[in-house]
């Protein structure tokens, strides 16, 4: 039994080491790829590659740049949506006779890095749109984006809580688990602000499929939650139960 166990945890920790090379991979690559189209944009020897881009890409076109931060947005969403249902599903044991916790929980943080990689990615290409650009102040600060300002900055704040909540499993040791728990609660503040965000200022908002799209996908946290409400309530309960101290009946004297 011992020797199974052991080939099963190797396994899930070369799974998991793939799972993480490939998301570090991705991650870097959106950094260096938005980093690589500033610098040869901005520099002289940037001309000729640009150039080239436009006779491949029309990357010259006004539309270009919009699609790709509007892609990159969409992706983003989709991400940290199914690292919210993955991180409410996780207390609730779902995965238990699946995989094993630790993958859960490490799977759970990879996904999260994923959708800041992506997130990067979109904000990075509004910088460069010639359609609406955004100046570096007005992506990182909330509130004073001339488009939309309530929406657009409510998704910044909402990406900063995420951002908080992602580099909490860093700090995991050194916090202690329950004040992980509790930061790890504002996730649900930064999602909320991302769904304000992309239902009120994202461009596709207005047809009836992507309101769809983000009041179902709302919905499916709002029940996970509150599942996970009660599920911990009733853990508690049990765990008070348990710690009370067993009722001796004492002998009567006579």
């Amino acid at each position: 039994m011992s020797s199974i166990k052991t080939i099963s945890s190797g396994s899930t920790h070369k799974h998991l080491a793939m799972w993480l090379l490939g998301g570090g991979l991705l991650i870097g690559a959106a950094l260096l790829g938005a980093l690589g189209f500033f610098v040869f944009t901005y520099l002289p020897v940037g001309q000729a590659i640009r150039n080239l881009l436009a006779w491949l890409f029309a990357t010259n076109s006004t539309h270009t740049t919009w699609y790709i931060t509007r892609a990159a947005g969409w992706v983003a969403y989709f991400l940290l949506w199914f690292s919210m249902v993955w991180g409410l599903a996780i207390p609730t044991k779902f995965f238990e006779r699946l995989i094993s916790p630790t993958f859960a929980v490490d799977f759970h943080e990879y996904i999260s890095l994923l959708s800041i990689g992506f997130v990067i990615l979109h904000v990075s290409v509004l910088m460069a749109d010639q359609y609406l650009p955004f100046s570096l102040a007005q992506i990182l600060i909330p509130f004073i984006s001339p488009f939309r300002p309530v929406w657009v900055g409510l998704g910044v704040l909402g990406f900063y809580l995420t951002l908080l909540v992602t580099l909490t499993f860093y700090l995991r040791k050194k916090i202690g688990q329950k004040k992980f728990k509790a930061i790890h609660t504002l996730s649900l503040v930064g999602y909320l602000g991302v769904v304000l965000h992309a239902f009120f200022s994202g461009s596709d908002s207005s047809l009836p499929a992507v309101q769809l799209i983000y009041i179902s996908t709302f919905m499916v946290i709002v029940f996970l939650t509150s599942y996970w409400l009660v599920n911990a309530r009733q853990i508690k309960k049990e765990k008070d139960n348990r710690s009370l101290p067993s009722r001796q009946t004492r002998p009567v004297r006579q």
